[in-house]
């Protein structure tokens, strides 16, 4: 057996490699959130690294040479006409309060910020249901974002306070004989003052058969979890009007949200920096900056790694993106995503995909939104970070977030805070011309509501018909733009009246409202 001496410098040049080595098997177990797709405080490096191909490149050449007519581009940013309902939440009859009640009612609401937002709705009209005095609600840490702000620090407490004092009385904390009741004393043992058994959409009737009695036994009842546990249907029209009066009367984020929101507003009025686009852009937009000038446009982009891996759909990110998400799903999830049964072609023709950024910046292309449009992204994290969202910044270079808009200082006091973080995204959404989300979700709802009850524009996708014109490989632009705006006239902000189990909060009209 013939052995080669290695020569000092080799084994010098080794050794480092040698080490290396050892360290990228190590590192797994040291550090094992960092490779593995089931971690959601960092993302998986090895199936995120891997920069996703554009799936629709034919369609997103042709996208990035389109130009918007004036009149197209004019109708595009034209307000929405008056579709004869106005916003009446604040002086429809709530039944006034005559006296203080002397019994308590505390909830503990968990989710995100909007669905706190509708469960502190209904918190209110359970406690005017029972004749109760309401605490000032208590908010969950939220497991994934892990944000521990309290009601104080997101919505202005004395405004609200003060908006429902002839309707319901709230209270800051508890007097001194209830201090017992804390958050810390219901986690640990079972609690008689504690209602854990409220159902999803309960009526009132089921609020004064087992909760009352429970109040009236021992002066004060806490529900928890309470998010989702009153019902849209069958309640009086006094309480409804109430949970609109809470809705978008009493809820106001506090002062320094609305002041920086206000101060992003203002930046996406004002006209774009040039150093943002090349020399091409700028000529475009001189000839185009015309109806959309001083108005900007908010995209949710709601594409985080629980909704990609929840859809069990395919996003251009190979075989290896796809078996990240499928295990990442798998455990989260333990098999009970009914998606996963389906293939991509099927999801896709059922509209059960969320769309990708680069599949959102078609649409809007599609649509008549063109290189000169202020676009504001209202987003947590998108999964893939920048190499996910690069073909929209092309068809988009005046995109904007948080974090391009306002200087570090600025945003010190809700760096890190999801929930204020997405009540700033909020505000901004409200003021914005035109209001759009990639996918469904909380926020999406909310915000169509709140923007239906002040008749602004908001454009829905069409998830199925774009699922079906995605999955067309061979389509030409003309053909695709045609059928986009063609699937999207009547879904800009056109008022639809509830239906019997849909939210409240989402379709405004006719409860919250009035014929104009």
């Amino acid at each position: 057996m013939n052995y080669v001496r290695q020569s000092p410098t080799s084994r010098r040049m080794a050794w480092p490699l040698q080490m290396g080595g050892l360290l990228m098997l190590l590192l797994p177990n040291l550090f094992p959130s960092l490779f593995s797709p089931l971690g959601r405080s960092y993302p998986s490096l090895f199936s995120e690294w891997n920069a996703p191909k554009s799936m629709h490149v034919h369609l997103l050449n042709r996208a990035l040479q389109q130009q918007t007519s004036n009149a197209q581009e004019a109708d595009l940013w034209s307000p929405l006409r008056n579709q004869g309902w106005e916003s009446c939440a604040d002086n429809q009859d709530t039944q006034s309060l005559h006296r203080k009640s002397q019994v308590y009612i505390q909830v503990f609401l968990d989710g995100g910020l909007n669905q706190q937002r509708m469960g502190i709705c209904d918190a209110v009209a359970v406690a005017k249901i029972l004749n109760a005095t309401l605490v000032i609600p208590y908010l969950e840490v939220n497991p994934v974002w892990q944000d521990s702000s309290s009601f104080a620090e997101i919505f202005d407490v004395d405004h609200f306070i003060n908006i429902l004092s002839g309707d319901v009385s709230v209270v800051k904390e508890l007097p001194s004989e209830y201090s017992w009741s804390t958050r810390e004393y219901y986690a640990t043992g079972i609690r008689a003052t504690r209602i854990k058994t409220a159902s999803v959409h309960a009526s009132a009737t089921w609020y004064l058969e087992n909760v009352l009695p429970v109040m009236q036994s021992y002066g004060i009842v806490a529900i928890a979890p309470f998010s989702h546990r009153l019902a849209f249907d069958n309640l009086p029209s006094y309480i409804q009007h109430l949970r609109c009066k809470v809705n978008f009367n009493a809820l106001v984020f506090v002062p320094h949200v609305r002041t920086l929101g206000d101060t992003l507003v203002s930046r996406l009025r004002s006209p774009p920096s040039m150093n943002k686009a090349s020399s091409a852009t700028h000529f475009h937009v001189r000839e185009n900056d015309r109806a959309g000038a001083g108005k900007y446009v908010v995209l949710h982009l709601r594409f985080d790694k629980d909704m990609a891996a929840h859809s069990a759909c395919d996003f251009g990110g190979g075989k290896a993106e796809k078996l990240a998400l499928a295990k990442y799903r798998q455990v989260l999830w333990q098999g009970r995503v009914l998606n996963s049964q389906f293939t991509d072609e099927e999801l896709r023709g059922q509209g059960r995909c969320p769309l990708t950024p680069e599949e959102i910046g078609l649409l809007l292309t599609a649509l008549g939104f063109n290189n000169s449009t202020r676009l504001y992204l209202a987003s947590h994290k998108v999964y893939g970070g920048e190499a996910r969202i690069s073909a929209l910044h092309q068809l988009f270079p005046f995109m904007e977030d948080k974090k391009s808009l306002a200087a570090s200082h600025e945003l010190s006091e809700v760096e890190g805070k999801a929930s204020l973080l997405a009540a700033l995204d909020y505000y901004v959404s409200m003021q914005s011309d035109i209001f759009i989300s990639a996918s469904p979700g909380n926020m999406h709802n909310a915000l169509l509501g709140h923007r239906a009850y002040k008749n602004l524009k908001t454009i829905r996708p069409n998830m199925t018909l774009l699922g079906k014109l995605f999955l067309n490989k061979t389509m030409e632009w003309s053909e695709f733009q045609r059928a986009v705006q063609q699937g999207h006239k009547n879904r800009q902000g056109q008022m639809r009246l509830r239906k019997e189990k849909q939210s409240i909060y989402t379709y405004p009209a006719p409860d919250c409202m009035c014929k104009a």
